[in-house]
């Protein structure tokens, strides 16, 4: 592989002009695709054989005009202090705003438009409106209507604000990831000294991740994609992006260093580290393609887009990169800023680096630093055992939006439960009297007390008139089932409202041996539930996959069994560290203020399996560019401990400049206010945080140099049979070598 790369490096210096056009031209084309062909983005997902989507689709076969997964938004008003919104001024204002949200998906009719409650001070009241269509289907005339309705209701004094999902707001870029951005400027301007080398890895980059973006965003003009799609690639991108350009860019530096020329370096850079970057992408793309045995489609999409845009990255590094060294040419150095000094990380003349000396502390207390550094990594990670995983609802939106106004208006007033009712689905449809088998469901769930704030029964009362009666039994009968409303007291995504749907299904497990009538909880709360049990059971099986792969891909690469034992075992910890800050700052609140959440509550439920995924391939990124530069002076002759030591010498300054930039980049994005794009940057700046620099760079050479030459063991008939995929380059610069030899030979002599 490396002699293959080799050979690309340097066609793509020889045609610059060719390989610069081509990347350009599908920047361009992209632009273009994006821009003309882009459709919206779709927060709505589907999971086969959970109860709670089955009663939906239950609803939809036997009322076709119903829509009871359809969008829905909350319209709460509230009155000036010492008025009330039954005041004839307030009232018809109300009225006037309610029947002003006209739209043809809209399923309310207007007179039955109406508070649904309001408040003991008469203050504060909410109406839904349901309509026919999911929030990604409905139109700009119906979400403009929505928007608008409100504004007679303003005038006359009242606040509003609106809820639900009808106006699913789709996360914007802001400024703050242009933090990350200007934090890579700076550590790249420090790791070359140069403004020019300094400027070509986050210039191929930016036009990866353009590629990379802009291609999603034409995809969704033709298939649904998740609002969070996009910008998971983006930041995904980004920090993959220059940090590969990174590596390569650090190693045509050091073959310049030592005298080759321009063209042979870019083909050594490309051959050397960049071998080391095909195998790094290959991890991070299988990785995140194995989000698909979830078998959650969002969560399919995110990591397909993901992992296509690291692909992109990967083979802009080998190509675009060294058509920029070409273009370049004797320039660059160009820009050498002057009070910077930025020595060549592989100069064996200098011996006395801070990574040398860090690399001497460690091996010489080697053993309390093993020690040490598990017991950093086992505390941080203790959260982990009471994280709890849901969906996010509007509770978790950022202070002062309107979902965050609307939410907690009816929180205070009537409720967090109000915010998400369950529904339990009587189907009659096998039941040998339907009216009774609706009647002991109601029972059933009458009998569960814990955190109910009311039920609401289809069935009438016992004194009530006939007609109510009659209505109920032809209802039942058209439509062979009932639905029970139940008001929880606790919030949507509270782990009481788990535990409430889990109770109810306890409480009607029975109900179908007594009856025949099957019986469903459901809703969209109870949807957010089952995924989130469905990720939770999905999340042990994807580790395995994860923890299996990686061993797998080490083995070979290392030769080794020791390391890639070694590897997982760091790879756990740092899912460990970064679960264990996450469950601390966004479900316990430690520390929430110091990055804006405005309101704990539990773990974002696709969380675990993101972060592991990945980790996974980011964690071997930096195995891979310390260890095997560990392996090759180890194969070079010297000591295990020296081989340790050196190694680490030279990799640590580039793998630093990497981890900080990945974590800037990542730490951008969890400043920012959407919470889902959130608690995924903030999880992964903690797990780089923790992976490079606790894991990889502390307890990975302290246990190297406690291990001695046994780190490097393998059974000799395990040897034979595992390809060599030469990740350190040896067989390239023998190929190299000889063929420089060959061409000697055939000089005439004069």
């Amino acid at each position: 592989m490396a002699w293959h790369l080799y050979r690309l490096g340097r066609w793509s210096f020889r045609h610059r002009r060719i390989v610069i056009s081509f990347w350009i031209g599908l920047l361009l084309l992209m632009g273009v695709g994006a821009s003309t062909l882009s459709g919206k983005t779709s927060d709505q997902f589907t999971l086969p054989g959970i109860e709670s989507i089955e009663a939906f689709d239950l609803m939809k076969e036997r009322t076709p005009d119903a829509a009871p997964d359809g969008a829905t938004a909350r319209i709460v008003f509230q009155a000036p202090e010492g008025e009330k919104l039954t005041d004839p001024e307030n009232a018809a204002a109300v009225k006037e705003a309610l029947a002003a949200v006209d739209s043809k998906n809209v399923m309310t009719p207007p007179e039955e438009r109406a508070l649904a409650a309001t408040s003991k001070d008469g203050r504060t009241g909410y109406a839904s409106i349901q309509y026919a269509k999911q929030s990604i289907e409905l139109t700009d005339a119906d979400r403009e209507a929505l928007e608008t309705a409100p504004e007679v209701a303003q005038d006359a004094g009242l606040t509003v604000a609106i809820g639900g999902d009808a106006l699913q707001e789709i996360p914007a870029q802001g400024l703050t990831e242009l933090i990350g951005v200007g934090l890579a400027v700076v550590v790249l301007m420090i790791t070359f000294g140069s403004l020019l080398m300094a400027g070509m890895p986050l210039l191929t980059a930016i036009i990866g991740v353009g590629i990379g973006v802009a291609g999603i965003t034409t995809l969704t003009g033709f298939i649904d994609l998740g609002s969070s799609t996009p910008t998971l690639a983006l930041m995904l991108g980004l920090a993959v992006g220059i940090d590969y350009a990174l590596f390569i860019a650090s190693r045509y530096r050091h073959e310049i260093h030592v005298g080759r020329s321009q063209e042979e370096a870019a083909g050594r850079a490309v051959g050397t580290a960049g071998s080391a970057v095909v195998f790094a992408g290959l991890t991070v793309v299988i990785a995140l393609a194995g989000l698909s045995i979830v078998n959650i489609n969002f969560l399919t999409q995110m990591g397909l887009a993901a992992s296509a845009t690291v692909a992109i990255a990967v083979l802009i590094a080998l190509t675009l990169l060294p058509a920029l060294f070409g273009a370049a040419g004797r320039k660059i150095g160009w820009g050498k800023i002057p009070f910077i000094k930025a020595p060549d990380p592989e100069d064996e003349t200098v011996k006395n680096t801070m990574g040398r000396r860090w690399a001497d502390l460690i091996t010489k207390h080697r053993i309390k630093t093993l020690i040490g550094g598990l017991v950093v990594a086992g505390v941080v990670a203790i959260p982990v055992a009471s994280m709890q995983l849901a969906l996010p609802d509007d509770g978790t939106a950022p202070d002062g939006t309107g979902p965050r106004v609307a939410y907690d208006l009816i929180a205070d007033n009537f409720g967090a439960g109000t915010n998400g009712p369950l529904l339990v689905v009587v189907d009659t449809k096998g039941a040998d009297d339907p009216e009774a088998a609706v009647s002991a469901t109601v029972k059933k769930v009458e009998s569960v007390k814990k955190d109910v704030a009311a039920v609401v029964s289809p069935v009438p009362a016992k004194d009530a008139a006939p007609a109510e009666a009659e209505a109920f039994e032809g209802q039942l009968e058209a439509t062979d089932y009932a639905i029970i409303t139940l008001v929880p007291k606790s919030g949507p995504s509270d782990a009481d409202t788990q535990t409430l749907v889990e109770d109810l299904r306890d409480e009607v497990s029975g109900v179908e041996a007594d009856t025949g009538a099957t019986v469903y909880v459901t809703g969209q709360t109870a949807v957010g539930v089952d995924i989130s049990e469905k990720l939770a059971e999905a999340f042990p099986k994807y580790l395995v996959v994860v923890v299996g792969l990686a061993f797998i891909l080490l083995l070979i690469v290392f030769r080794s069994i020791l390391v890639p034992l070694k590897a997982v075992a760091g790879f756990l910890l740092s899912v460990g560290v970064s679960l264990g800050a996450t469950v601390a700052v966004f479900q316990w609140g430690w520390f929430a203020d110091l990055i804006g959440v405005d309101k704990s509550g539990p773990v974002l439920f696709m969380l675990p399996l993101l972060l592991t995924g990945i980790l996974f391939g980011l964690a071997m990124d930096y195995e891979v560019f310390l260890v095997s530069r560990m392996r090759e002076e180890f194969v070079h002759g010297r000591p295990a401990k020296e081989s340790v030591v050196f190694g680490f010498q030279y990799g640590a300054r580039v793998v630093t400049a990497a981890a900080a930039i990945m974590v800037g980049v990542f730490g951008s994005f969890a400043l920012g206010d959407e919470v889902i794009i959130k608690s995924i940057g903030f999880g992964l700046a903690v797990g780089v945080l923790a992976d490079a620099f606790l894991v990889r760079m502390t307890i990975v050479p302290a246990f190297m140099a406690l291990m001695g030459d046994r780190m490097w063991w393998l059974p000799k008939w395990l040897d034979k049979t595992m390809p060599n995929l030469d990740i350190e380059g040896e067989s390239l610069v023998r190929r190299v070598e000889e063929r420089d030899a060959a061409e000697r030979e055939t000089v005439p002599v004069a």
